[in-house]
């Protein structure tokens, strides 16, 4: 079987698979306005990690959904075991299943790269209030590379597309969005502890194909260090 790179990550269950993992996010969040009152959409949840984390925290109100059953199924296998009381709903990100002006914050972890961005981000300004606001960590291009080179990063990753941050920075402004902070993620600087290592929560079956799948992904990350960055998009 031919599996994509998000198949792989659903079968296996990672947990904290963007970029600076839960530590990283757990920096952005501290700098944000959260309590109790807060209403919050995860796009692209995975298996929880990060809603969980947000709602034994904060006591936010807390809204996930995933495009992926699997991973969908494993965060609400996590919620239900730390007896959290979070909605979890497998959905597209072009089409919400929410209403207009709904959510205080949105927040997506190297998921909208995987998306029609020109689709999802109007999508998810439309279900933010007035003054809400989108953290997004994201995939950038850092530098002009060949035709061949980009369709490689294209066809594994299965995006639709590959920006750079001028091009991302049109993408939300276009949305609607009216201010855009960025911030360079400088990888490798975190000490990263036991706590905030990725957790994984295995299917029954693991074929050897997504080891190779893993391996793959490594190999294009380090090929392409000086050419692949990511951003940390802060959009109001």
């Amino acid at each position: 079987m031919n599996y994509t790179y998000l198949e792989c990550l659903a079968l296996f269950g990672v947990g904290g698979a963007h970029p600076g993992g839960l530590q990283l996010t757990k920096k952005i969040l501290a700098e944000e306005k959260i309590n109790g009152d807060t209403t919050l959409l995860e796009v692209g949840c995975g298996t929880g990690q990060t809603a969980a984390y947000l709602a034994q925290q904060y006591g936010c109100s807390i809204n996930v959904l995933d495009n992926n059953s699997i991973m969908v199924e494993k965060a609400q296998q996590r919620f239900s075991s730390l007896a959290l009381s979070i909605d979890a709903k497998v959905g597209d990100t072009e089409n919400l299943p929410y209403p207009d002006k709904h959510f205080d914050i949105a927040l997506s972890e190297s998921v909208i790269s995987f998306t029609n961005v020109i689709a999802t981000i109007p999508e998810i300004k439309r279900v933010l209030k007035r003054n809400g606001r989108l953290l997004a960590i994201e995939t950038v291009l850092e530098q002009t590379i060949s035709e061949k080179e980009q369709t490689q990063i294209i066809d594994f990753y299965r995006f639709p597309q590959l920006f750079t941050e001028n091009e991302w920075l049109t993408a939300f402004r276009d949305a609607g969005f009216q201010r855009v902070d960025v911030t360079k993620y400088q990888p490798g600087l975190e000490q990263v502890d036991e706590q905030h290592a990725a957790d994984f929560s295995l299917s029954e079956t693991i074929d050897d194909a997504l080891l190779e799948i893993l391996g793959k992904h490594e190999e294009i990350m380090q090929r392409n260090k000086d050419k692949l960055g990511f951003r940390i998009f802060r959009c109001s």
